[in-house]
């Protein structure tokens, strides 16, 4: 799928606003889509629709759950980071991965679902383990595996 044919099947599902940081949000409204890597943007498609079938969500403001998606350098995680002279490279901050909840599903549920069906997946995932939210990213750890499975 190409980048234009996936956003806007996304945006059926999700609003921009819940994808990045506020900090992008608010600067680049609607125009935020393009800090986000296009696999990522597949593979969420690919999740939302095919493989997990339920409701995702990314940030959600009224919770306070505001740095799920993109991560920029005035995110408090980002700046944590770098406050201490460390290199963030990190999935968030490259518009490259997601930590998702849902009502209907564990997190556990959900990595299980993904393994079960993994053949769907359309790239390479790094999925975090013995966290209560579903990390995904599209960082490809060149090992041939559809799943790359790591501890925070």
């Amino acid at each position: 799928m190409t980048r234009s044919e996936i956003i806007p099947q996304l945006k059926k599902y999700f609003k921009i606003k819940e994808l990045v940081c506020p900090h992008t949000f608010k600067r680049h409204a609607d125009k935020s889509w393009m800090f986000l890597d296009t696999e990522a943007l597949h593979t969420l498609l690919v999740l939302r629709c095919d493989i997990l079938q339920v409701p995702l969500i990314c940030n959600d403001y009224s919770a306070e759950l505001t740095q799920r998606g993109l991560r920029c350098n005035l995110c408090e995680l980002i700046k944590d980071k770098t406050d201490r002279d460390e290199l963030s490279l990190t999935a968030h901050s490259n518009g490259k991965g997601w930590d998702l909840t849902s009502p209907e599903m564990t997190a556990e549920e959900m990595r299980k679902k993904i393994e079960e069906k993994q053949d769907l997946l359309p790239y390479p995932v790094r999925i975090e383990l013995k966290v209560n939210w579903l990390h995904i990213d599209c960082y490809d750890m060149g090992n041939s595996q559809k799943i790359t499975y790591f501890n925070p």
